[in-house]
């Protein structure tokens, strides 16, 4: 360790408050590698997936209706990114267009960048469009004599650049994402707008954004015209950053010298869900809003929800009969068959010749873990992850959301496996964290730490080696009892780019 680490080093790794043992532990990784995931199948609807008919989708939504009020729910939202990605095609164009000698036709066609082109004929139907336009003419007196090619630029520039509306480098939350009524709504309010669904009668609707401190204010300036929601922030903390590595796998260090950490990604943020005491924690990024299908939207969620307490308030059931040293044989085998099939949970082959106490013992184990119930949404070619059935170390075959960064697209069956999924994981979550005994559980305990990725980026344009921490709906819910559901896709209405925001799901109407 002392050749790694000099004593100056260990300081700041103290200072930092990093674990030592967890930085050793990414070090060893970045040394041998971290193992692929091993795919099994797809999970498909009917071998993983649940596929509802009306019938069954208005019984969910009637059971989470009268059962609610029984329990403390809370919506969890990820939203400390900045929106960077979004403009991307837009930055680039800054970077290598020169308004003086460059037409926009001649670059369109020298980089093949249709997105460019879409940008420019959408861009009065943007929600921002009136402030950009403002900003642009404020920031270039001269506007009116620019040519049309000049005019284009000049508002790119004042959309990204720190002196206009500086947009790229804000997070998502806070942009404006539709106009309602002549009004601009953010994805905060379309948030904090979805909470009726769970809102209790005379009580606050519960929401929880996870955000970078220094735009604090601005999610507070939002926020603070809603007085039926209660508001709690938490921070992506220091602590959980992972060390960077140069090629050889040493430590990657700045100019100074010092050690250079990484965020570790949104798998980090187990550790901020693991702070609420709620009973259940509904799960949604914060670029998937929409102003279209709204009360699809809303059924989706009290669907998910009452597939939750129903299944939950089961398991409980059962946890409570099992721990009756004397519950009777027909009794295990009538839990043994709801886990297996109810669960999609298969036991070990074994588990028939295990006596019965081993069997009971075995079976609370299985049992006593947090719930996840995900939306699953048809597979249309989104770039993400999606269900399967995963074999782990012990030969156990599990279901999991799996990103193409832990499968191994080397191997021919396995990126076929994957090339195959029928279903795209929307990131639409509703989740259960207290077990039996109304006691929140530790939901560090149930992350798989192999499910962490090794990424390749840049610092002060040298390469670099970074380690992701296990994903917060992947690795870092493994161990968890998992159940998909086929969700609409009218459901799923992302904003990964600017553009994103002309589609019909994002433009105004009459609903």
């Amino acid at each position: 360790m002392e050749k790694i680490f000099s004593e100056a080093d260990l300081k700041y790794i103290v200072q930092r408050g990093n674990s030592l043992d967890k930085i050793m532990q990414q070090l060893h990784y970045f040394k041998n590698g971290i193992p692929k995931i091993n795919l099994h199948k797809c999970a498909t609807i009917g071998d993983g997936i649940w596929k509802l008919n009306s019938k069954e989708q208005n019984e969910y939504i009637t059971y989470f209706d009268e059962h609610k009020n029984q329990f403390e729910i809370e919506k969890f939202v990820p939203a400390s990114g900045a929106a960077t990605r979004m403009f991307q095609f837009l930055n680039e164009f800054l970077n290598q267009f020169n308004p003086e000698t460059d037409t926009i036709t001649s670059y369109i066609n020298k980089f093949k960048d249709q997105n460019l082109n879409i940008f420019i004929v959408g861009i009065r139907n943007f929600p921002f469009h009136p402030e950009l336009k403002a900003k642009t003419r404020a920031l270039f007196p001269e506007y009116i004599n620019f040519t049309s090619d000049q005019k284009i630029h000049a508002i790119i520039y004042t959309l990204l650049n720190e002196k206009g509306l500086h947009f790229a480098a804000k997070p998502k939350g806070i942009l404006p994402f539709h106009v309602k009524s002549d009004a601009i709504f953010t994805p905060i309010d379309e948030h904090v707008a979805e909470t009726i669904y769970y809102q209790k009668e005379n009580t606050k609707a519960k929401i929880h954004f996870t955000i970078s401190k220094e735009f604090k204010s601005h999610f507070e300036t939002i926020l603070n015209k809603y007085n039926h929601i209660e508001v709690s922030f938490s921070y992506q903390d220091q602590t959980s950053d992972t060390i960077a590595v140069e090629a050889n796998n040493t430590p990657f260090r700045l100019e100074n010298n010092e050690l250079f950490f990484r965020p570790g990604g949104h798998g980090a943020l187990i550790e901020n869900l693991n702070q609420l005491t709620s009973d259940v924690v509904f799960i949604k990024n914060i670029d998937n809003v929409a102003q279209n299908n709204i009360k699809d939207g809303i059924a989706n969620k009290k669907i998910l929800g009452g597939i939750l307490l129903e299944i939950q308030s089961q398991v409980f059931n059962y946890l409570a009969e099992l721990q009756d040293e004397n519950i009777s044989e027909s009794k295990i085998k009538d839990i043994k068959n709801f886990v297996e099939e109810r669960l999609s949970m298969p036991l070990l082959d074994e588990f028939s010749m295990f006596q019965k106490n081993y069997q009971r013992e075995y079976l609370i184990k299985v049992l006593n873990r947090p719930i996840r119930v995900c939306g699953m949404v048809k597979n249309e070619g989104e770039p993400g992850g999606g269900p399967f059935w995963v074999i782990d170390s012990k030969g156990r075959r599990t279901l999991q959301i799996v990103e193409s960064s832990q499968v191994d697209l080397q191997n021919v069956k396995q990126k076929e496996i994957f090339k195959n999924s029928t279903h795209f994981n929307p990131v639409d979550l509703v989740c259960g964290i207290k077990n039996f005994k109304g006691e929140k559980f530790d939901l560090t305990k149930f992350v798989d730490p192999d499910t962490a990725f090794i990424t390749e980026k840049t610092k002060n344009g040298k390469p670099i080696k970074a380690f992701e921490l296990p994903g917060l709906w992947n690795g870092a819910m493994a161990k968890w009892i998992t159940i998909f559901v086929e969700v609409p896709l009218t459901t799923f209405n992302p904003v990964k780019t600017v553009n994103d925001l002309l589609k019909p799901a994002h433009q105004p109407n009459n609903e």
